[in-house]
Parts: structure tokens; C-alpha cells; sequence
């Protein structure tokens, strides 16, 4: 038999309007009970048995009733929420800053609670996993809260191959929230983490589509280098439909450090001289000839001198030499007869 995943949704639950007068009537219950004890004994050696056993009964009872009722407030603070159990059932969340009365018999569960310190710490060293202090602070300030804050994921450097097969270190920053706290907390072991990992396998599905940078900066080929905003559009993307299932939402996806490997680094480092020379090269011969050719145009208007197609070649050519050379040309001074 198919065993179906049940999917939670989110049920908001009020009861802020009972908060402080349930709490008063607490206290008040509970400070009954030794002028109720003290009322019973007198009675009782006063002959008054049955009156005197009631009245420590009540003082014994009443601040039993005070004690469960103070159990079920719970104060919630701006950005956070409450997800509430009651005997291993979803009961509702509580949202909104505020103070409220609910069933005393409902337990708060967070799944991040205890391990946000573990993920921020430990693992955070060896993986590059920084959840932001902010985070931190609500999960031990507010015990089993959960942060409806805007959150800074830093998953680190992963190194990944590229669409040429090219090793690089990519690292990215997602900025994410809880919108649905019940899915959140019951559709997935533990939400930081899942987040962590999706990202993790989305970055590299994403990356290996596109090559580090366009073959030719003239074409319009998209590369992790030169289209980081559509990579960054796509990554969201990726993402977002990952962690639908945990209720999280992506703000947004962005990448921090871009760079080849070590291994290749020097390798593409020559690459990109070898293509920076060659275009300065393709410059420089571009604008020689066209020096030549109006030299040559300007010659001929002028009728400065006529010249056969053999000086032609030879005084294009030492054109050529002069305009195109690395260093200095040193000329030779003819002072004979040109023929």
C-alpha cells in the first residue's frame, strides 16, 4: 500500500485578547492557596471538620489551576512565530508580536532550535554555512520560535565544472524567509539544512549550463561571467522551486566570488594575454594600413611623386614595418638616386 506525505498548511490561531487577564487570574489562584490552607486548618481544629478539609482541598487545588493556566501563555515577538502541537497533533501557529493564552497542554516545536548553533558553528567551518546572528539570537531568545526574518545563507566556495568543462569556484549568498511555518517545521527534517543542500544542488545544475566566459566577447553567447544577472535570475529560480516544499521563499540569489580554479588559473591567465595581445595586434595592423592607405591616396592627389607598383610594395611594406613594429625604427637615409 502507498504511504501518501501529508502536505501541512499553515492555520493561524488568535487568543491575544485572554493573555493578561488569564495571567492575573493565575497569579491570583495560585496566591490563594496558602490563605486558603491557613483557613482550613483553623477550621479544623475548630471543629469544623468537613469545612476546614474543603478549604485545604481548594488551597491545595487552586494554585495547581493557576500553574496550568499560566502554562498556557506564550509571548510572541515582532517576526517570529509559534508552532504549536497538542499530543503529537498540529494545533496552529501564532503570529504576530503579542501575548497570548492558548491550550496549556500545547508544546511549541522548532526543528532548528537546538542545532542553529550547531549549524552556524560546526558545520558552518567545514561546509561555509553562515546563518545570520539575527537568526541565532530569536532561536535561543524565544526558544522553540521560528524566525519569519529575512536570512543571509552563505553556502561558501563549491568548486564545479563549467559547460566547457573547466573547473571553477563559484560561491553564492541566498536571502531567504519562512512563509509557511507549518511546512516549514513538518515537511522537512530540519529547513536550514534543506535549504543549505538545495542550493547546493541547484548551483551546480545551473552552473554547468553556461561556460566561465563567452568565447568571443563579440558574441552574445551567456557565461557565468558576463550574464550574472540572468545566471543570478535562473539560480533564484532553481532554488525556489526546490524548497516550495518546506513553505521557504527565495528573496533573491546572488553570486559572491567567481574564479577558475587553481589548478587551471595560470593556464587561462596565458589564454586571456594570448587573446588580449592577438585583438591589440588586430588593432594596430587595422589602423597601419589604413595610415598606408591614405599615405598612399594623399601621394597620389598631391602628385608628390609617381611610383611604380614595385615602390608601392616596397614603401608599403616599410610602412607597414614602422607602424606595426614593438620598437622604434631607425631610418636609412638614401642619398642617392631613388632608382
Amino acid at each position: 500500500m502507498e504511504e501518501k506525505h501529508e502536505i501541512y498548511e499553515e492555520k493561524v490561531i488568535g487568543g491575544g485578547q485572554y493573555g493578561v487577564g488569564l495571567l492575573i487570574l493565575g497569579i491570583l489562584l495560585i496566591a490563594s492557596g496558602i490563605p486558603l490552607i491557613i483557613l482550613g486548618v483553623t477550621l479544623y481544629d475548630n471543629f469544623a471538620a468537613i469545612l476546614g478539609a474543603a478549604a485545604i482541598m481548594l488551597g491545595v487545588f487552586l494554585p495547581i489551576v493557576g500553574i496550568v493556566l499560566l502554562c498556557g501563555l506564550k509571548v510572541v515577538k515582532p517576526n517570529e512565530a509559534l508552532v504549536l502541537t497538542l499530543f503529537g497533533k498540529y494545533y496552529g501557529t501564532l503570529k504576530g508580536a503579542g501575548f497570548y493564552f492558548v491550550n496549556p497542554f500545547c508544546t511549541a516545536v522548532n526543528p532548528t532550535a537546538v542545532t542553529a548553533a550547531d549549524i552556524a558553528g560546526e558545520k558552518g567551518v567545514g561546509k561555509g554555512i553562515h546563518i545570520g546572528s539575527s537568526e541565532k539570537k530569536a532561536d535561543h531568545a524565544s526558544g522553540k520560535a521560528v524566525s519569519l526574518k529575512a536570512i543571509t545563507l552563505d553556502n561558501g566556495r563549491q568548486k564545479i565544472n563549467d559547460a566547457m568543462g573547466n573547473p571553477i569556484e563559484i560561491g553564492i549568498v541566498v536571502i531567504w524567509r519562512v512563509v509557511n511555518t507549518a511546512k516549514a517545521v513538518f515537511s522537512v527534517d530540519n529547513y536550514m539544512e534543506f535549504l543549505s543542500i538545495q542550493a547546493d544542488s541547484a548551483l551546480r545544475s545551473i552552473v554547468r549550463l553556461y561556460p566561465y566566459d563567452a568565447p568571443d566577447d563579440n558574441t552574445r553567447e551567456a557565461s557565468l561571467r558576463g550574464s550574472s544577472q540572468e545566471v543570478a535570475e535562473r539560480l533564484k529560480e532553481e532554488i525556489q522551486k526546490k524548497v516550495e516544499l518546506a513553505g521557504l521563499e527565495v528573496l533573491e540569489a546572488r553570486i559572491t566570488h567567481l574564479a577558475y580554479a587553481p589548478e587551471i588559473a595560470a593556464a587561462m591567465l596565458q589564454r586571456q594575454q594570448a587573446a588580449a595581445i592577438v585583438d591589440a595586434r588586430k588593432l594596430i595592423v587595422d589602423g597601419a594600413v589604413g595610415m598606408v592607405t591614405m599615405a598612399l591616396e594623399k601621394l597620389r592627389e598631391d602628385q608628390v611623386v609617381e611610383l611604380d607598383e614595385e615602390r608601392k610594395a616596397a614603401m608599403v611594406s616599410n610602412l607597414l614595418v614602422v607602424l606595426c613594429g614593438n620598437k622604434d625604427a631607425q631610418p636609412v637615409v638614401n642619398s642617392g638616386s631613388l632608382y
